[in-house]
Order: C-alpha cells, then structure tokens, then sequence
C-alpha cells in the first residue's frame, strides 16, 4: 500500500487538492456558522455493511493534506475484511477541518472498498489457474489513481495508469497506420529513440496479426479482444507461450472462470472500476 502512495504521491495530493477545492470552494459555510473553529474532539468511521476495506491509508492523507493537526488510528488495514459495526478508524483534531474533509473521505473509501471487495471476490474464483486479473482505463475522470490503488488492494494488477506509462496498439491503431506490419515497424523505430523502456501490447484480430506480431522482439504480450472462449484457445495454442497473452471484451463475473481456465495470462476488466457498488460507512462523532 505505501509503495503505491510512494509512486504516485504527486497525483494523489493534485487529486486531494482538487477535490476539496470542488468540495469546499471559498468556505465551508455550515460549519463555520455553527462550530467553534477552537473546538478539538474526534470521529470514527462505522462500516455498515460486510465487504473488504480499502482507501483508509489513503483517507489519511485526505485528513492530513488539508490539516495537519488532524491525527488517524488506523484500526482496520486496507485489504481487511470488514463487516457490519465494525470501527475502521478515528481521527482526532479540530471538528471544522474533520467535517470539511469528511464527505470526500466517505466518497473515496467507500468507492475504493466497493472495487476492493469485487477484485477480491474474482480472485478467488480464479485462484486455481495461474490467470491475473488487470484493470483498465475504464475509470471515473479525476479518481483514476485512487480506483486503481483499490484494484492493486484487492489483489489485481494495474494495467497501465493512462497512455503515458506503456504502449497499447489496438484495433484504431492497426487500420489508420496500414496493418500490423507497418505499424509496429513504425512503433519500433519510435521505442528506439525515448531514453526509457515501455511495455508494449498489441491487439491481435486474427492468425496473420498473431504471426506478424509475435516477430517483433519489444512486444511484451498479446491482447485478444473480443475472443470467445473457444476462439480463445486457438488462439492461444497459435502463440504457444511466446508472448504473454491477455483476454479482454464480454469478459463478467459470470464468465471470468471460463476464460480463466483456456491458460490465458491476463484478463482485463472493465467492470473492475466501472458500475461498482460502494460500501457503506458511515463518519461519525465521537461523544465528548
């Protein structure tokens, strides 16, 4: 958990920043109104339904970026079962910044603990094959790196955080650059000339796009889309281990264990991040 914060520090505080600035804009009028800005007491967060935690480290950098008199116990890790009832943390300091900070706390840990728990559930379905999970660039404009540290929490695999970070040709890709040879060609002579490594996936439509790119030394794996089981499999004894291979396209909980078990490497999930069902909790006083 810390390694990823680590990593991305820079993008999580400009993600903070932001959305506090949405959140507050020029003052947090209902507070102010009625609170003592003086006033120190102290806050729990109550889960209200079963699940797995995710987003308390990073709920801590939330309270602490916006003030750092206000102090977190950490009483559940991220990546913890939880369930009705139970405390995941407090945090102590002036009531003004606790209730200025709270509603985006909320939104965060427990969209962040929906994917979690939904990772989690797919993992285990799978668990008897040697298939990883991987998200995608499905994600919710803003709360990218925050959806994809719940993924990583959950025991999934970050695909790639946005089209800086690796090289993704797909199908588009493919057909405005001429075919497959041509566009790989030009992608080689493009690797060559930055001064830092890239992981490069290719889609593959068919047994002609397969041969073409398993040639090129720099791809790292080979993306079918799209594929049904079945056309999975074929496929996947044309590569024959060569490359990594990765599913993704129609790819549900309903269905993920089939794909698993054709020997594929990776599945992408769209519904990873997307459509998630929060869970809920609650911020809460702490009598005084």
């Amino acid at each position: 958990m810390t390694n990823f914060i680590d990593r991305y520090k820079n993008q999580l505080d400009i993600f903070i920043k932001n959305a506090l600035k949405e959140d507050i804009g020029i003052a947090d009028h209902t507070s102010l109104s009625c609170i003592d800005t003086k006033i120190i007491s102290s806050a729990k967060l109550v889960v209200k339904e079963s699940g797995y935690l995710s987003g308390v480290s990073l709920s801590k950098l939330i309270f602490e970026n916006y003030d750092r008199r206000l102090k977190v116990e950490i009483l559940i890790e991220d990546g913890n079962k939880i369930k009705k009832g139970d405390i995941a943390f407090k945090v102590h300091g002036p009531v003004v910044s606790i209730l200025a900070t709270e509603r985006l706390v909320l939104n965060t840990i427990q969209k962040m603990s929906g994917i979690t728990s939904f990772t989690k559930d797919l993992n285990k379905m799978i668990k008897h094959t040697h298939c990883k999970i991987l998200d995608t660039r499905k994600t919710t404009p803003n709360f990218r790196y925050a959806e994809k540290f719940a993924v990583m929490i959950g025991g999934g695999t970050n695909h790639r955080m946005g089209l800086f970070d690796a090289i993704l040709i797909k199908d588009n890709h493919i057909d405005y650059c001429g075919g497959m040879n041509n566009t790989l060609k030009k992608t080689e002579k493009y690797l060559n000339k930055l001064d830092k490594k890239l992981d490069v996936v290719v889609e593959c439509r068919n047994q002609k796009e397969i041969d073409l790119a398993i040639n090129f030394d720099f791809v790292n794996r080979i993306l079918l889309d799209n594929y049904n089981p079945k056309e999975l499999v074929k496929a996947l004894s044309l590569i024959r281990g060569r490359k990594k291979t990765e599913a993704s396209g129609r790819i549900k909980k309903k269905n993920i264990v089939e794909y698993a078990e054709t020997g594929v490497d990776f599945v992408s999930i769209g519904e990873l991040t997307n459509n998630i069902k929060s869970i809920d909790m609650s911020l809460k006083a702490i009598a005084i």
